[in-house]
């Protein structure tokens, strides 16, 4: 049945590979014709590569030979001798070439010549030592001190059989070698590795491939060391007590390749924080619309490389300055149609007080007046509607012209106006013979509750 099975299996690979013929190969017990022509191998009939040993021998004029048998002995083989490894089935081929091979390897070898029914006898014994692994670039060197990158430099290697270069990469602290590029062309130079740590040393070397997959031993390493970031600023001196302004100041960088400062700002003292200005000098000044705004700085220097100080870490309080405390009115009255007001001053930043007077001069309409510059802490009014309602606030206003919240509104209304009539009044003088009565004269009097008398006389 196993047999079967092989059989079968040997036919669907007939059918697949297009034949299933195996190469001829020696015997166990093989016929030895000593008549067989011998393979001898030209004067120059062996050539040594890395990874590679080819052979030549003299034309076979033997009409009897179909082919030649190789026989090879690797280096890890537990065979004493050589053992049968190839077959090259036309007696009219010179070559065979052997690629599997590892460099700096002892290899041993010899052929046979063989017939249908007959092997020749064995050709001298060729020992090998494949060449060793090529060598990578004699001479690398590196460029250091770069923001967060580093250029690798080197001689670009003399085989022509060269095709790559394959940039090796370490840390310091590990002894482990990552590959991290492949630049391809012998006559390429340089490398530059990109996106690395601040301040941090890197260990770099090279390995040179060859088009025939050949990997070289690695290059002499060398260190490099990439930019720190410019100093933390530190002793950030902000404002609380300017009108409608936040003013920083900080110590000066010191560093060479100085390009400017970064100003961040958020409402927040953990987050939010946003870039809001960008400044050469060591001072900033951040105008602010709003009375007593509370905000949190950070401030970083940049340096001509575009690497920033840390900053993430140091917030600042800065605080425009607070509106003053509003007046209190402690009196307020309506008398005769006269107003009059009286606070007390609570703020000792107030220098003078503005006074606002509203009222309606009908359902839709409003008068707003406002009565500014006033030292007193008092107001009088007199110019009063009759049967109005009036509301007054009071504002005290300090040096920097800053205005409070205004005072307690108070609300007084006017009397209503007693209505005016017009009426005759006659003066009546006596009665003489060249005396006669005075025309009489119209005017405009308040009513009052009193009796009119009217003089009569007799004519």
């Amino acid at each position: 049945m196993k047999l079967w099975t092989l059989a079968t299996l040997c036919t669907v690979s007939l059918l697949i590979l297009s034949g299933c013929v195996a190469k001829p190969a020696p015997h166990k017990e093989p016929v030895i014709d000593k008549t067989l022509q011998i393979v001898e191998l030209t004067k120059h009939g062996v050539i040594v590569d890395m990874n590679a040993i080819a052979f030549e021998w003299k034309s076979i004029k033997d009409t009897k030979v179909k082919g030649v048998y190789v026989y090879k002995r690797s280096p890890d083989s537990q065979a004493k001798e050589a053992t049968y490894y190839a077959t090259v089935e036309n007696r009219f081929a010179t070559h065979y070439l052997d690629t599997d091979i590892e460099p700096d390897s002892r290899y041993t070898y010899y052929f046979k010549t063989y017939s249908d029914e007959a092997e020749s006898l064995k050709s001298k014994k060729v020992i090998v030592n494949s060449l060793p692994v090529l060598a990578s670039v004699t001479w690398i060197s590196s460029i250091t001190n770069m923001p967060r990158s580093a250029k690798i430099l080197w001689r670009p290697h003399s085989n022509q059989k060269v095709k790559a270069y394959v940039i090796q990469r370490s840390a310091l602290e590990d002894s482990f070698w990552s590959d991290i590029a492949t630049v391809k062309g012998r006559l390429n130079a340089e490398y530059i590795d990109t996106k690395l740590k601040d301040k941090h040393t890197y260990k770099y070397r090279i390995k040179v491939v060859t088009f025939d997959g050949i990997t070289s031993t690695p290059s002499q390493s060398v260190k490099i060391t990439t930019k720190a970031l410019p100093k933390e600023i530190t002793n950030i001196k902000v404002s609380r007590n300017l009108p409608k302004q936040i003013k920083l100041e900080w110590e000066k960088a010191t560093i060479k390749d100085f390009s400017h400062y970064n100003i961040y700002r958020s409402e927040k003292v953990e987050s939010g924080y946003e870039l809001i200005a960008k400044v050469t000098s060591n001072s900033f000044v951040n105008v602010v619309e709003e009375d007593g705004k509370q905000y949190f700085f950070r401030v970083s220097t940049v340096d001509q490389d575009g690497l920033e100080s840390k900053h993430g870490e140091q917030s600042i309080q800065g605080l425009t300055l607070l509106k003053p405390n509003a007046p209190a009115i402690v009196e307020a009255q309506m008398r005769d149609n006269t107003v009059k007001l009286i606070w007390s001053k609570v703020d000792p930043r107030t220098t003078s007080y503005t006074v606002v007077k509203r009222y309606k001069t009908s359902w839709i309409d409003e008068v707003s007046e406002e009565f500014v510059n006033i030292t007193d802490k008092q107001f009088i009014d007199d110019k009063i509607l009759p049967d109005t309602t009036y509301f007054y606030t009071v504002y005290a206003v300090d040096s920097n012209s800053l205005k409070s919240e205004p005072s307690t509104e108070v609300e007084l209304k006017s009397k209503k106006q007693l209505p005016v009539v017009k009426v005759h009044k006659t003066t009546i003088l006596p009665v003489n013979n060249n005396d006669v009565a005075v025309e009489p004269v119209v005017e405009e009097v308040e009513i009052i509750e009193e009796e009119v008398i009217t003089p009569t006389q007799d004519f």
